[in-house]
């Protein structure tokens, strides 16, 4: 994409301007997200030709900072196109409204919901303990019959697409939006009830994996758990989620097993997104 998009500019943006053109870019619905230059004419002539390829996309925003706070959020800016943020976004069969500015949304993670979906066994109860606008919930009820999914966020804005969502997609009585403190949620309604934990806000992760734990049924279950590693040159980001991971485990008193370890995708100069499938098994009275 970054060899056709510079392609396409070469003869618009000077050689140095060209070298700084971002590697990819988002597309959700018919907004496009960029990391624009900071001279502003040259992200003006990357956000024209992105519209000018993409039929689809109607809007052009720049993101000028990074997803940041309780919320997810980040701030964007109008570069071309129409002036919003809400759109709909079409994916695997099902509908998805969002605010791209108040919640937070990322098309990249098409492959890693999917994935976890096709591993939901019809009739299991799932706690999503960061669902955004509801995406996961959403793919994993409408894959799996008789389902049942407590759908958690924090942010408002997020937990009204999601409800939205719910309606979109005709989930009601699968999905269950419920909006505050996973934590504090599932301690006070929701322990020992579920069959797998989603825990896909690696900021929190390490922090919250007591209570993915704790809302396990008391036979085990799986909890799918997402990082953020940095790994210099020669470390390898599995191993070291894996350690971080299993010390806090063997904290817990779990048997656990690490049934799958994958590198989701590169988010920087050797950072990365993992995720682990952690089978855990029967648990004692303690965790």
């Amino acid at each position: 994409m970054r060899k056709r998009l510079k392609e396409r500019l070469k003869n618009t943006l000077p050689s140095d301007a060209l070298s700084k053109v971002y590697s990819s870019f988002d597309i959700v619905g018919d907004i496009a997200i960029i990391k624009a230059p900071s001279n502003s004419s040259d992200a003006q002539a990357i956000a024209e030709q992105i519209m000018a390829t993409h039929k689809n996309v109607k809007t052009v925003l720049s993101q000028t900072s990074p997803v940041k706070g309780s919320h997810r959020t980040r701030e964007l800016t109008l570069l071309t196109g129409e002036d919003k943020t809400v759109t709909q976004h079409r994916e695997a069969g099902c509908t998805f409204a969002v605010d791209v500015k108040r919640c937070y949304f990322s098309p990249r993670l098409n492959h890693e919901r999917l994935r976890i979906a096709s591993q939901v066994v019809p009739g299991e109860k799932v706690i999503n303990m960061f669902a955004g606008v509801g995406c996961f919930s959403v793919l994993i009820a409408k894959t799996s019959p008789r389902t049942e999914v407590y759908s958690i966020d924090i942010n408002p804005t997020a937990y009204q697409f999601m409800i939205e969502n719910v309606g979109r997609n005709r989930l009601f009585g699968s999905v269950h939006p419920l909006l505050g403190d996973s934590k504090e949620i599932i301690e006070a309604k929701l322990q020992g009830v579920a069959d797998r934990v989603l825990m896909p806000l690696p900021e929190k992760a390490l922090e919250y994996l007591p209570v993915a734990v704790s809302a396990l049924k008391t036979s085990g279950g799986w909890i799918h758990y997402y990082d953020f590693q940095h790994a210099a040159a020669e470390a390898d980001p599995l191993e070291q989620t894996e350690q971080k991971v299993a010390a806090e485990l063997r904290r817990l008193g779990v048997n656990y097993m690490f049934a799958c370890s994958r590198v989701i995708r590169s988010i920087g100069p050797n950072w990365y997104q993992t995720v682990l499938d952690i089978q855990v098994g029967a648990l004692s009275s303690k965790s």
